[in-house]
């Protein structure tokens, strides 16, 4: 029960008794003078009626003593009359039934006021002619006090309505800083800092809202701090001091990621020797100038062809890794980037298209991190030792389809709902059970198993994001997944879908459909809330009102603040599979560090990925982390 209730019944609870205590005073004060005057009136009627009846009982006309006694009994305030004549002993009696207007029969039946008699002796001088007795009719005194009681309730039930409207309107003025501070509460709790409450004017709720403000904005500086830490952390451990641009550690990370997942794509190594001669002629302070202002055309030139990460990864040397894109947008990214460098080789006043070389290596199927820096080295080794300003490794592995037909298959696939399912158990790290699992997806084409690594680059190429998704969620819930399974299944969406609005609303009807919401959970990758907050927001805030969950992918793999997540609000995070290596490097043990406490101290669930083996997860064990996934629970194929 509310404050305010409970205020709100305790002021009804005293006006009620208070109004009670009144009427009943009231009513017992009335129904006391009532009494008493029929009891005078009964004394005056007795006395005059026995004056008057002297004259016809010493005459004994006993039809004069009826017409005497007539007169005052059909006034109807009398009961009954009853005169005996002591000469005989007869009795004449006069009786009127109780019929009592405008007064219901149950109050009547309450008995208020009890039978009144007045009994008297008629004599002349010192001789006794007749006994008088005179009952009191109680409808008078019912009438009086059922009409008093009446208005008495009238009255009170107005005071009563004007009580509860100014009482509600009061309370709610006088309650509103402490309903206020509710709310604030209820947002702090969450970890939503918003700007401080007003000072109100009661002094004691100026004390309480001031002691929120002070620990609210504490709160603010501490999730702030640690925010801070992880911006530091970055910047000291993961970006270069001289290009801003990240570091070889942090392209590491990012081409681990990178093959850890169904995608596309290239990586190109550059070494740009001219910087040398810069440095020959201006000194180490131009030669970095130089640096820094390449750094940032290229990240500006370069972006607009493609997403893509840059970095120094040694003193001339730089590194660029383009996901999911095809050759032919590669070879326009290769020449936009030639164009880049060339301009500023002009600007320092070096010739073009010489003292610089470039080596590009396509992805394919099943290639690891050092295979596939080899194979980007040895191209620019070839591209160095023929003088030439580029140079592709050649791939022996021929594509499986030509773009044409990976859309006839993909499309056929996606109306047909033709995949196939397998799931991976996430274990919490309490007790090792299963808190929920991640769907994957594969497909048979033309009796070949083809995975999502193979498959999802041409998804996302040829915009059939959306139509997979759906086809995905359909799946899902045609089979019964949900319905089978406690545990909550995670589907991750892809970018075209989290940044479709029709989505969101096909979504939106879904869920509303869907017998378990809560059962469902949707994966969104970091790289898609730094590119458009504004679409995640939108899609989360409909995930979340149909009781669904969500969790942000690859955790802590961009550059950028922390405050996303006050925003969305996720579930779950999972760190990006470059943690899982926390050994190998301290700075990143501690920047790992810094981004479990951002997200513990949201309240936020924080899963660690990519864990092959027990003494791998062993190392986590100070990170008071949540859940753990990797190949150390493998998949399973779903049986439909």
């Amino acid at each position: 029960m509310t404050l305010f209730r409970q205020i709100y019944a305790l002021l009804f609870g005293l006006f009620l008794l208070t109004i009670s205590s009144l009427a009943y005073v009231q009513i017992t004060e009335t129904q006391s003078f009532l009494t008493k005057q029929m009891e005078s009136d009964l004394n005056n009627a007795s006395n005059s009626l026995g004056l008057m009846l002297v004259p016809t009982l010493e005459a004994g006309d006993r039809a004069g003593a009826e017409t005497l006694v007539n007169v005052i009994f059909e006034g109807g305030y009398y009961q009954q009359i009853k005169l005996t004549w002591l000469v005989d002993g007869e009795q004449q009696v006069w009786n009127n039934a109780i019929r009592i207007q405008d007064v219901p029969q149950w109050f009547i039946d309450l008995d208020i006021f009890h039978t009144i008699k007045k009994e008297s002796t008629i004599t002349s001088g010192w001789l006794q002619l007749a006994t008088l007795e005179i009952t009191a009719h109680p409808g008078f005194g019912y009438h009086e006090l059922w009409r008093i009681i009446s208005n008495t309730i009238i009255l009170f039930s107005i005071l009563f309505l004007i009580a509860i409207v100014f009482a509600r309107v009061g309370l709610t003025w006088i309650l509103k800083p402490l309903h206020n501070l509710s709310e604030h509460a209820k947002k702090v709790a969450e970890r939503q800092f918003g700007p401080d409450m007003p000072s109100p004017k009661t002094r004691e709720l100026k004390e309480l809202v001031g002691a929120f403000n002070s620990m609210s904005t504490q709160l603010k500086q501490v999730f702030n701090s640690l925010d801070s830490e992880v911006a530091e952390l970055r910047n000291k451990n993961l970006v270069d001091q001289v290009s801003n641009l990240p570091n070889r550690q942090y392209m590491v990370s990012r081409i681990t990621g990178w093959l850890s997942e169904p995608s596309s794509g290239a990586l190109f190594l550059a070494k740009f020797d001219w910087l040398e001669e810069v440095h020959s002629k201006y000194g180490y302070q131009v030669r970095d100038e130089t640096i820094r202002l390449l750094a940032e055309k290229m990240q500006h030139h370069l972006d607009e062809m493609s997403p893509s990460v840059i970095a120094r990864i040694a003193a001339y040397e730089f590194a660029f890794l383009v996901e999911e894109q095809e050759h032919d947008q590669l070879s326009k990214y290769l020449q936009t980037l030639i164009r880049t460098v060339n301009q500023e080789i002009t600007k320092a006043g070096c010739r073009a298209n010489e003292d610089f070389a470039i080596g590009i290596a396509e992805r394919s199927a099943q290639t690891s991190v050092g295979e596939m820096l080899s194979q980007a080295d040895n191209a620019l080794q070839s591209a160095m030792k023929a003088k030439k300003v580029f140079h592709w490794y050649e791939n022996s592995n021929q594509q499986m389809f030509s773009r044409e037909e990976w859309r006839k298959n993909l499309t056929q696939a996606i109306e047909n709902k033709q995949f196939k399912f397998r799931w991976q158990p996430i274990m919490l790290t309490e007790n090792d059970e299963i808190c929920q699992r991640e769907i994957y997806c594969q497909l048979d084409i033309d009796n070949t198993p083809v995975h999502a690594g193979q498959f999802m680059p041409y998804i996302e190429l040829l915009s059939l994001g959306s139509m997979l998704d759906r086809c995905l969620i359909e799946s899902v819930n045609d089979k019964h997944l949900v319905d089978r399974n406690y545990e909550p299944i995670a589907i991750n969406l892809t970018v075209e879908s989290i940044n479709n609005f029709d989505f969101h609303t096909w979504l939106k009807q879904f869920l509303r459909s869907c017998s378990h919401p809560e059962r469902m959970c949707f994966e969104i990758p970091e790289t898609c809330v730094y590119a458009d907050l504004a679409a995640c927001e939108h899609l989360c805030h409909i995930i979340r009102d149909c009781g669904a969950h969500f969790g942000i992918d690859h955790f802590g793999r961009q550059f950028g603040s922390m405050s996303y997540l006050q925003s969305l609000r996720p579930t779950y995070v999972k760190l990006d599979q470059s943690f899982a290596h926390i050994e190998d490097n301290q700075h990143n043990s501690e920047l790992c560090r810094a981004l479990v406490n951002v997200a513990k101290g949201l309240d936020i669930q924080v899963i660690v990925t990519g864990i092959q083996e027990q003494e791998q997860l062993a190392r986590f064990e100070n990170l008071r982390l949540d859940a753990y996934q990797g190949f150390i629970v493998k998949p399973t194929m779903i049986e439909a």
